[in-house]
């Protein structure tokens, strides 16, 4: 009996033990500037390679955003044997190269610096099908953004209250000034919307998964999204429940997406 306790105590505190926390600077030379990146290591080593979820924050955030949303996020590292890597994707980005403003380039330096610094540094699975993408408001977009534009980088992807669709709000969040005017640049917020994005999207190509509270201000654009989705019958994951657009939302939806983000690495897996 002594024995068996003395075993169960040490796999739940295996298990429940915070995963490590790597803080980076990794040098843009699109934007010319460092970005600050954080890194979410489970304790428990993997030669193999680990699975790795990005998690974007959103606007007015900054790359602590999601750790102060979620502080079971090392917890969840550990207990689902996953990496998670936390970028700083500027005041309001929305994940973009911007059209008129050539100092925002973070499509760029996620795609083309920052996923193969992880890999390079990192021991991944260093393919599409073990690398999801989710975030949170602006990071929402910009998840679905950045997934539907590099299918080959990303294999699925999520998000929590996501601004999906940013024309409704011309004036708000910053979107004049990495867009341009709506009124005129429309040819700009109807390209870089996700909710344009879609039409591209054909069924399977990426394995998706969001949700949105309904007392939230991006519910009618998320319900839009999953209608849309619906009748072009692409296959996806999405729940409405209350909730606002808040920290206590996003830091219960995490749980959700990531075990969802999971049990796809493990089919996968099983599948090699």
């Amino acid at each position: 009996m002594i024995k068996w306790f003395c075993t169960f105590s040490l796999l739940f505190l295996a298990l429940t033990a915070g995963a490590s926390i790597d803080t980076l600077s990794v040098f843009s030379k699109g934007m010319n500037k460092p970005v600050k990146v954080l890194v979410i290591l489970p304790d428990q080593r993997d030669t193999s390679g680990f699975p790795v979820v990005y998690l974007l924050h959103g606007y007015a955030g900054n790359h602590l955003q999601w750790l102060n949303a979620a502080p079971q996020l090392q917890q969840k590292a550990n207990e689902m044997h996953l990496m998670l890597v936390l970028p700083d994707g500027g005041f309001g980005s929305w994940y973009f190269d911007s059209p008129v403003d050539s100092s925002y380039r973070y499509e760029s330096f996620m795609i083309r610096e920052l996923v193969p610094y992880i890999d390079a540094n990192y021991t991944t699975r260093r393919n599409r099908a073990f690398r999801a993408i989710t975030g949170l408001s602006m990071g929402g977009h910009g998840a679905y953004y950045l997934a539907i534009r590099n299918k080959e980088v990303f294999g699925a992807a999520g998000s929590i209250c996501g601004g999906v669709d940013f024309r409704p709000f011309p004036k708000n969040w910053d979107l004049p000034k990495v867009l341009g005017p709506k009124d005129s640049h429309a040819d700009n917020w109807n390209n870089n919307t996700v909710m344009s994005l879609v039409d591209s999207l054909k069924n399977g190509e990426l394995k998706l998964i969001f949700d949105c509270g309904l007392d939230d201000f991006f519910f009618p654009v998320n319900k839009a999204l999953h209608e849309k989705l619906m009748t072009k019958k692409i296959a996806h994951d999405y729940t409405e429940r209350p909730g606002a657009h808040n920290r206590a939302y996003w830091g219960s939806s995490i749980d959700y997406q990531l075990l969802f983000f999971r049990n796809w690495f493990v089919e996968n897996l099983n599948n090699e």
